[in-house]
């Protein structure tokens, strides 16, 4: 039989499910709103004070879970952008998430954003929160494959801080930007393994840093305020030197989400903190692992570059997504629970 909408009001949500690495995206392509803003960092202000229900309807219980990731297709202000994106999860609106510029790559091959692909690759531009984003999508035969990306300009914020971690003490840490902000610590600090500790562990113990740093730490960023907050913690294995082996960590963001994947974003200022510290040299290629799933990105500094006063670098990284389904979610005016809500 066909299946049709059930009985609902208003518009259907139409959207377009990936992962990339276990991480989900959600592709939101029809059924919101007029996106309102003369450029993506407004329109990002905009949905989250005017559109926020949408965000807990798609993310949250029942359609969604904790841990789910969106993606909302904006137009851009960039003449040379393909695509607009917001991106958003269980606490708001992110400035920047490789997870999901890998999937977005693919599906704008896929979904005919790019009008002539080419092989072996095809660029699409990704106008992101924090800028505009290179994907190179691997094209051949018609079907689409793996995807990297060219990050914006990527540093070390500030290196061997010291904050007081309330349960754990003093505990030094990392912060670096890869279009977002990042606290990075190795695990050992709090006698953990971010592939063999219990997830709650990791999570609670990222989470303390995150609210650490983000009451002892003041970030600021060359460009925009709007970029100048702490997304979250990446517990490291503590294996930075360079080695052509994998290197483990498990991020935990926003309100203690924790990303299946080796996180795009924390990759990229990962890398750019190893680079700052003399342990990389501008294209070698590391492998990052999930401590969550061991799904596994590339990444390398590419080339140096600067953010204001900072020194940065463009760093590569590069992955594959799926596509897991499409959906269509509605709302009946009788249902309690159709603005969605988290069991935390």
């Amino acid at each position: 039989m066909d299946l049709q909408l059930p009985p609902h009001q208003g518009d259907a949500l139409s959207v377009v499910d990936m992962h990339t690495g276990g991480e989900p995206l959600r592709i939101i392509f029809n059924g919101y709103p007029e996106v309102e803003g003369d450029s993506v960092l407004s329109k990002r202000r905009f949905v989250r004070e005017h559109l926020d229900h949408l965000r807990k309807v798609l993310m949250y219980e029942p359609r969604g879970h904790y841990d789910m990731y969106g993606a909302l297709i904006v137009d851009s202000e960039l003449p040379e952008a393909d695509l607009g994106v917001l991106f958003m999860h269980n606490e708001g609106y992110s400035t920047m998430c490789g997870h999901a510029v890998i999937a977005l790559g693919r599906f704008a091959v896929d979904y005919k954003l790019v009008k002539e692909p080419q092989a072996p690759e095809t660029q699409v531009n990704i106008h992101c929160p924090c800028g505009l984003v290179k994907a190179f999508v691997e094209y051949s035969g018609g079907k689409t494959g793996g995807v990297r990306f060219l990050s914006v300009p990527a540093f070390a914020f500030a290196t061997d801080v010291t904050v007081k971690v309330e349960g754990f003490g003093d505990v030094t840490v990392d912060i670096s930007y890869g279009g977002a902000f990042y606290a990075f610590v190795d695990a050992q600090a709090f006698g953990l393994d971010v592939t063999k500790s219990r997830t709650r562990d990791l999570v609670d113990a990222a989470t303390a840093v995150t609210n650490a740093v983000k009451a002892q730490v003041k970030l600021h960023h060359p460009t925009s305020d709007d970029l100048a907050f702490l997304y979250g913690t990446i517990l490291t294995d503590g294996k930075d030197d360079y080695s052509s082996d994998p290197t483990a960590n498990i991020c935990v963001f926003a309100e203690a989400q924790v990303d299946r994947s080796p996180t795009g974003s924390g990759v990229t200022a990962r890398v750019a903190l190893q680079y700052h510290k003399g342990l990389i040299q501008l294209n070698q290629i590391r492998t990052f692992e999930s401590g969550a799933t061991g799904s596994q990105f590339t990444g390398r500094a590419v080339e140096e570059t600067k953010c204001g006063d900072f020194k940065a670098v463009v760093v590569e990284v590069a992955g594959r997504a799926f596509y897991t389904g499409v959906s269509h979610f509605v709302q009946e005016p009788e249902d309690k629970l159709t603005h969605g809500f988290l069991l935390k």
